[in-house]
């Protein structure tokens, strides 16, 4: 398959379990559950998302006829950003990744030495040998894949509140406040509901106070 990869850029993972690690992103364009275009958010299952994830046109962007080409571009990100250290990390995250991560570019990532964490909304059944898995549910979209590392939810979302996913088997569970005008309010809410409730932490989207993508 021919790969649509909006983006592909070096910085630090800002969110979750694997928060503070260096990283490089690579955003598949596309998602099953916004188009991405604003006239259509507000009939869109998630109707929160800040990301744009539309073409190919972004920083290291394009497409990649094979999954080797795709793999090779993440290895030549990672070694230019850190003269090329071990313990290379792709994080693949859009829109839905798992919309196109499949076991050919997850073999041709880890030939190269690269481990593979995803971020995804949990509507696709992932593959095997992803070596981070973080299910991020919303609204009242379905959870099929119901077991990983971590389960990071934005918080507060009405269709999509924390007791609905304790049962599933995750190793981690997150609360990240939504982002936007109400942020503030959010945190708190966020921050009250994990004292009240251990089994869940908090997770500040830490790029995003620090000033970096």
């Amino acid at each position: 398959m021919t790969y649509s990869v909006k983006e592909i850029f070096h910085t630090l993972q800002g969110e979750g379990g694997q928060a503070g690690r260096s990283a490089v992103f690579c955003r598949f364009a596309g998602c099953n559950l916004w188009s991405g275009r604003e006239q259509d958010r507000a009939s869109a299952v998630c109707t929160f998302c800040d990301t744009d994830f539309i073409g190919t046109d972004g920083p290291g962007g394009g497409r990649f006829a094979t999954p080797e080409a795709l793999a090779a571009a993440v290895r030549a990100c990672w070694d230019e950003a850190t003269e090329g250290a071990s313990g290379a990390m792709v994080v693949a995250t859009g829109g839905e990744p798992l919309l196109q991560l499949d076991p050919p570019l997850i073999a041709a990532l880890h030939a190269l030495a690269i481990n593979i964490a995803v971020e995804t909304n949990g509507t696709i059944a992932a593959p095997s040998g992803i070596d981070w898995l973080c299910v991020s549910p919303k609204a009242a979209a379905p959870v099929v894949q119901t077991s990983g590392h971590e389960l990071k939810l934005v918080y507060p979302q009405p269709l999509a509140m924390p007791d609905r996913f304790e049962a599933m088997a995750f190793e981690h569970f997150f609360l990240q406040p939504m982002d936007g005008p109400l942020l503030a309010e959010n945190t708190a809410a966020a921050a009250a509901y994990c004292q009240a409730h251990p089994r869940w932490r908090l997770s500040l989207q830490t790029h995003k106070l620090i000033g970096i993508p």
